[in-house]
């Protein structure tokens, strides 16, 4: 059984990545059409070899380091970053519970709380003004998110009185947790700054910070950023299913579709609303989505304690 357990943890973690690069064709080819225009479609069928093209070309462009960088710590930033992109994956439950945790619920906080160091270390590392600048925003805006996002997930799981997230998918076999439509709209907020995308790419602002943390990668490192970058996307989007769009009877297309969905919103949202003012984000987690995500927590309690 341990054998089985290991052989499945390899084989999601290897789909995973293989995902990850038709995620960004996904990304190109949606953009391209609300834009009025085709995308990439030279390369294979329909453009269906691109990926696997820009990862040719990606890995076997030559490395640049540059000369007052502090190596070590430049060089070992992103393979964290994957690194914890991945483990992140394994917190999700498994469809039919063979590797679903009991405290995947833990893990994942655990997980998302080292989130914001990879970001730091390359900012600081690259020994660049825009990078620093970029990687201090990320930390702050990561570190206001980040408390939204607790107390909204630990609202749900008061309902359920549990800590693993293959038995919150399971509880909503009657009903939904997106009904409530009040946390499902402040968690994708947050999640949407969480993952450092338009409009809340304050850590990326390329008007401002020419690329932000990852401006002095090059090749292979930036290659891995964006890798740990879109496969947090693909974890958000399958969790936001497991928490407010699951059910017992979660058949793998049925959980395909929901997830094609909130990617599909993602992006969406890239391609309609201009950059935030760093000060307006900043207001609006603190101001709006901590006060209510609070509220909601104290509701939750509440229901929970008379409940029994």
């Amino acid at each position: 059984m341990l054998e089985l357990q290991i052989l499945s943890c390899i084989v999601m973690l290897i789909q995973s990545l293989v995902s990850v690069a038709f995620i960004t064709l996904m990304e190109r080819k949606v953009l391209g059409y609300m834009q009025i225009r085709l995308g990439p479609n030279k390369v294979g069928i329909m453009g269906i070899l691109q990926p696997l093209s820009d990862a040719v070309k990606l890995y076997t462009k030559e490395i640049s380091w540059p000369i007052k960088s502090n190596s070590n710590a430049f060089f070992f930033s992103p393979c964290l970053s994957l690194t914890l992109s991945l483990l992140m994956v394994l917190t999700l439950p498994f469809w039919k519970g063979w590797i679903a945790l009991e405290l995947s619920v833990l893990m994942f906080l655990s997980i998302l709380g080292l989130g914001v160091y990879p970001i730091l270390i390359s900012g600081w590392s690259s020994n660049s003004n825009y990078s620093l600048i970029g990687s201090m925003r990320a930390l702050a805006q990561t570190i206001s998110y980040e408390v939204s996002l607790v107390f909204i997930l630990l609202s749900s799981l008061f309902m359920c009185s549990s800590m693993s997230f293959y038995w919150l998918n399971s509880i909503q076999k009657m009903f939904f947790f997106a009904m409530y439509f009040i946390p499902l709209s402040m968690w994708l907020f947050s999640m949407i700054a969480e993952l450092n995308r338009t409009p809340f790419d304050f850590a990326e602002g390329e008007s401002e910070l020419v690329s932000g943390f990852n401006t002095e990668y090059s090749s292979s490192s930036f290659a891995i950023i964006f890798m740990a970058e879109y496969l947090m996307i693909l974890t958000f989007s399958m969790l936001t299913t497991v928490f407010f769009l699951g059910g017992k009877d979660n058949y793998p297309f049925f959980l395909l579709m929901k997830v094609m969905i909130i990617m599909h919103f993602i992006i969406w949202i890239r391609a309609t609303l201009p950059r935030f003012r760093y000060d307006k984000l900043m207001d609006f987690s603190w101001k709006v989505i901590l006060p209510f995500s609070t509220f909601h927590l104290f509701i939750s309690i509440l229901l929970t304690i008379t409940s029994k």
